[in-house]
């Protein structure tokens, strides 16, 4: 037998039903598909008029019209754009997912008029028919420009099949006429159309409007036509055109913020690629930031046309705090036009808006440093986390990181590149310490070897510090390198006498104190009797609280007690234990030696009772040498 071709039949009633139930996420998406298609008829017969003027019947009052009625329970979406006619119904509603737009731009590409056509929103067919989420019958009247005895009536209940008949209909364009549901009788409320407007079609070019009953007077109400949507897409304007306080009304609409943005980054990417930026770095941290789930990302529009509340992929995590918008006609969208699809012009943004962004923040750091500050406060922390997640970027994050130092004043910031400018020839590695305060690490025995030296240290005390400083590695080439462990620089070797001298005493302490994993001899301390510190890749002090905090245990690790050859109290315990190896005091002595690193790292001793008792012992006996 030949081989023969057949066309798929479509099962209407089934594919329908899909539509309706499965393909949109939420049904109040019904008013913007059927305001955009309204949008979309108003534009095409703007361009239709250039070349045929007879249709706009002198009708140029753009407008579409929202009418709530509660005694019919309907709700009617009206336009005045280029109409159907008889057999546009039946190729457009009658078909499912024929476009009428996409036919219409074909056209225009045809006629190589593609850079003249107006922007136009729908594409794919379908968004009329999300009006059956909301209606058990959709009723259209719709005439079409220049044809003014050509009306024709439309009506279905979704499930498979439509009648139409010629009707008259005096003025052009499209009335869809929605027969609610019981459980939709919310989109009567005039606050719920108002509210949806503003939602999704708030920065349509067309005005949205509905005729508002509002008291006037005393017992008097009057009906006004009232504009719906703001119309105010200042994304797609010059930056030249637009002032100052329009940038500060539409953030605060934004970010439900009360304050002025600190910075605004507004730009258009022109090319290959097509798309407008406009966002915005607030002044402050918004209430509630630090315990909402951190999730970021721009609204996205589609010729002025809300796609998406968060588009997550076109914005990184660490940039959260940013607000603002997108508005790319290019941007791939699924069926339902509420999410992405997977394509390389993602990519694009999310560079472009990184990179003006962090090129916004590094003008304000340059420029407005007290500005900047007030920023970073709020903010650096979340920033640190791009350290970790976006290592293309990593070194432009750096350099807009802030730090108090060792050498600096009290609440006063530098920054790496500060840092190593002013680092000694000699130096070749960036030191830096985390804990809890600046204030407490300014007097940790970690920073005696630096001071003694000239070298400054960074004080870090962002919990996020332990994760991301390590991720950075390093800066310009200059290794970072924490200060309480053992590879530290500026630390140097032990003269082989000391070692010599203090061998039989750190033999005997590493026996009494079982908590470390060893006891040697350090140059780091030049005022201190001992301190602890970690190998390179071992848990930290800080790090094992901060996972006891999360309730996470961190296996106990011990770290390295290390002891100051040139402090008089090593030396006594020497002297003591030449005279007598077996002196009961060198027990409690030990354990002070160890207590009292515990206490300089940050951490609380296990036994503060028998801590106490130590300590009050030595005092009772000096106070009787002393009497004696």
């Amino acid at each position: 037998m030949s081989a023969e071709t057949l066309e798929f039949k479509a099962e209407l009633k089934q594919l329908l039903h899909l539509i309706t139930h499965s393909l949109y996420s939420d049904r109040e998406i019904f008013l913007r598909e059927l305001i955009s298609n309204a949008s979309d008829a108003i534009n095409k017969v703007r361009f239709d008029a250039l070349a045929n003027a007879d249709k706009l019947e002198g009708n140029t009052d753009w407008k579409i019209k929202l009418t709530p009625d509660a005694t019919a329970k309907t709700l009617t979406i009206s336009d005045n754009g280029i109409g159907m006619s008889r057999q546009d119904v039946i190729d457009n509603l009658g078909t499912v997912a024929q476009s009428g737009t996409k036919a219409f731009l074909e056209a225009a590409k045809r006629a190589g008029k593609t850079g003249e056509t107006p922007g136009l929103i729908g594409q794919f067919g379908v968004g009329f028919y999300s009006a059956f989420m909301v209606a058990d019958k959709v009723t259209v009247v719709t005439r079409a420009a220049g044809s003014p005895t050509d009306g024709t009536r439309w009506e279905s209940d979704g499930q498979g099949s439509y009648t139409f008949e010629a009707c008259e209909k005096p003025t052009r364009g499209t009335d869809v006429i929605l027969h609610l549901k019981d459980d939709t009788k919310d989109f009567l409320d005039t606050w719920r159309l108002r509210q949806l407007v503003r939602k999704f079609s708030d920065f349509l070019e067309h005005p949205v409007v509905m005729d508002v009953e509002k008291e006037v007077e005393e017992g008097k109400k009057e009906t006004t036509e009232e504009t719906l949507n703001s119309r105010k897409a200042i994304w797609l304007r010059s930056k030249s055109e637009v002032k100052p306080e329009e940038y500060e009304e539409f953030y605060k609409s934004l970010a439900h913020d009360t304050d002025a943005p600190a910075d605004v980054i507004h730009y258009a990417a022109e090319g290959k690629t097509e798309f407008k930026v406009l966002c915005f770095v607030p002044g402050h941290k918004p209430f509630g930031f630090d315990y909402e789930e951190p999730v970021a990302g721009l609204r996205l529009y589609v010729q002025r046309v809300l796609i998406m509340d968060r588009c997550e992929q076109v914005l990184p995590v660490y940039l959260r705090f940013v607000k603002g918008v997108v508005d790319s006609a290019d941007l791939p969208l699924n069926v339902s036009r509420e999410l992405l699809q997977q394509n390389p012009l993602l990519d694009v943004i999310q560079k472009s808006v990184v990179k003006n962004v962090l090129e916004s923040l590094a003008g304000t750091k340059n420029v407005e440093p007290d500005k900047y500050l007030t920023f970073y406060k709020s903010f650096g922390t979340v920033l640190k986390e791009g350290l970790t997640r976006d290592w293309s970027n990593r070194e432009k994050i750096a350099d807009l990181l802030l730090f108090e130092s060792a050498n600096t004043e009290a609440g006063k910031f530098t920054t790496f590149a500060e840092y190593v400018e002013k680092m000694p020839a000699e130096q070749t590695e960036i030191a830096y310490l985390i804990g809890e305060s600046a204030e407490q690490l300014r007097h940790s025995p970690y920073l005696e070897a630096f001071r003694a030296k000239g070298q400054d240290v960074l004080l870090l005390t962002d919990p996020i510090d332990e994760f991301a400083i390590p991720q950075l590695g390093e800066y310009k080439g200059k290794k970072l390198v924490a200060a309480d462990r053992g590879e530290a620089t500026g630390v140097g070797e032990v003269p082989a006498g000391d070692k010599e001298r203090f061998a039989a005493l750190l033999t005997v302490l590493k026996e009494k104190v079982p908590d470390v994993a060893d006891v040697r001899l350090t140059n780091r301390l030049t005022e201190s009797a001992a301190c602890l510190v970690a190998e390179a890749h071992g848990v930290s002090a800080h790090m094992e609280r901060l996972m006891e905090r999360m309730g996470r245990d961190s296996g106990t690790p011990k770290r390295v007690l290390e002891l100051n050859p040139k402090h008089p109290t090593l030396e006594a315990l020497r002297v003591l234990h030449e005279k007598n190896a077996v002196d009961p005091r060198l027990d409690g002595y030990a354990r002070l030696l160890y207590e009292q690193a515990v206490i300089a790292e940050g951490s609380k001793v296990t036994d503060p009772v028998a801590f106490a008792k130590r300590v009050n012992d030595l005092i009772v006996r000096d106070a009787q040498v002393s009497g004696a």
